[in-house]
């Protein structure tokens, strides 16, 4: 890997490695299904090592477990991480989801715990995981400046929201970025959200670059992964995916790097100047974080970038990014 320049973190943001780390997957039984907590202390580890230094996790991954994990691995390294946390999802002993809250009230007393959770005295971007339907976005907004100003938190960040949404908010509070899934074959936000956000200086963490490891080849590992669930990976749809599965590693191939690298090397490639797009990528070991890393060697210029949307055409995914139920939550979606 060559040397790499920091990015800002949009007009009013922090300076960040062009990656970042996904904490979802870590630790215990995760979204992905088990993991080890010691691999995954050891590729944050390495990722700090490497210089990437933007860390995302949320207070309800594991029902606080994430951030437990996320903690022990920050001991002694807090100075070299910026962390990313997002609150409001609601979930009840057996692990089901109850909803949102990002009542004002909600927002001090889920900090509270997540400080308490990850052993530190600010958290760096803080945000909302999804607008609460009983909640103006501004009093929401508001409380996480209120939280600014008392030292406890030091930029906003927001999460899946629409173009009108992304700026009530920012008229609230300045924003450093958009937390939205983008990818090869989920390129929603380029119509409206995208435009919006290099409008007014804000960027972008994308999550779900690989599509959760569909682009990757990556395949549902039993009924506690919760891509299990997810359309794309599902019966028909999985089996038409597949078709874009192999395509993109026919043209990776052809390149000679790997899928993964491919497809990051997409999302930087469409980044623009001013609101720059920062892939965040779900790397559970320190191999999968190698070959993340490595793609920031791989450049694609503009016949490049259209060959591959050629090959892989986001209009040909089938199935939604979410289950039915959870797209009715993304705002970003109406």
């Amino acid at each position: 890997m060559t040397n790499i320049d920091k990015v800002r973190l949009g007009a009013h943001g922090p300076e960040v490695f062009p990656l970042a780390l996904g904490c979802m997957g870590m630790g215990g039984a995760s979204f992905y299904g088990d993991s080890s907590d010691a691999e995954s202390i050891a590729t944050i580890h390495a990722a700090l090592e490497r210089g990437v230094n933007l860390l995302d996790t949320g207070d309800f991954y594991g029902t606080g477990r994430n951030e437990l994990l996320v903690g022990r691995a920050l001991a002694g390294r807090r100075d070299q991480a910026l962390v990313s946390v997002k609150f409001g999802a609601l979930r009840g002993p057996d692990g089901a989801f109850n909803g949102y809250d990002a009542r004002p009230v909600a927002v001090k007393n889920f900090l509270a715990h997540s400080l308490t959770r990850l052993g530190i005295d600010h958290v760096d971007i803080y945000r909302p995981a999804r607008v609460d339907p009983q909640v103006p976005i501004e009093d929401t907004i508001g409380a996480i400046a209120d939280l600014v100003k008392a030292g406890y938190v030091r930029y906003v960040g927001v999460s899946e929201l629409g173009a009108d949404t992304i700026r009530r908010a920012a008229a609230v509070h300045p924003l450093v970025d958009l937390q939205i899934e983008y990818s090869l074959v989920s390129r929603g936000p380029e119509a409206s959200i995208f435009p919006t956000l290099r409008e007014l200086g804000i960027a972008t963490t994308a999550y779900g670059v690989l599509s959760r490891g569909l682009l990757a080849g990556s395949k549902p590992t039993g009924p506690r992964d919760f891509r299990a669930h997810l359309p794309r990976f599902t019966g028909d749809n999985g089996a038409q995916n597949q078709r874009l599965t192999d395509a993109l590693a026919r043209v990776a191939a052809a390149r000679g790097v790997t899928p993964v690298q491919l497809a990051i090397a997409w999302v930087r490639a469409k980044s623009p100047a001013g609101a720059p797009i920062i892939p965040t990528l779900g790397a559970r070991t320190r191999a999968q974080l190698a070959d993340a890393l490595a793609a920031l060697d791989v450049t694609l210029d503009a016949a490049e970038v259209a060959a591959l949307e050629d090959a892989v055409p986001a209009h040909a995914v089938a199935g939604t990014r979410y289950a039915a139920p959870q797209m009715q939550h993304l705002d970003s979606e109406r």
